[in-house]
C-alpha cells in the first residue's frame, strides 16, 4: 500500500487482490481457519512457487526461484 493520491504505488497491492479474488472466487467458507487455510495455500503454493513470472535476469521463474538466485549473487564486500 502506498502513499496518498499516487495509484502507482498501490498498483502491486491491487493487481495481487485482483487475482486472489480470481483464483478463489465467491467461495463461502464454513469457518475463519478454513478460510485463511485456503488463501495461504494459494499465497505458499500456488502464488509464490508455481507461478512463473518473466525476470528481466533470469528470465521465467517463479517468486521464489528469484529470491534464491538472487541471493547466490550476493558477494560479500571485503
Amino acid at each position: 500500500m502506498g502513499r496518498t493520491r499516487s495509484c502507482y504505488d498501490n498498483a502491486a497491492a491491487e493487481s495481487f487482490f485482483g487475482l486472489l479474488k480470481a483464483e478463489i472466487g465467491a467461495t463461502v467458507w464454513e469457518s475463519h481457519e478454513a478460510a485463511r487455510a485456503d488463501v495461504f495455500h494459494f499465497i505458499e503454493v500456488e502464488y509464490n512457487r508455481t507461478r512463473l513470472r518473466k525476470h528481466p535476469e533470469y528470465g521465467y521463474v517463479t517468486p521464489l526461484e528469484t529470491r534464491a538466485l538472487a541471493t547466490q549473487d550476493l558477494t560479500p564486500a571485503a
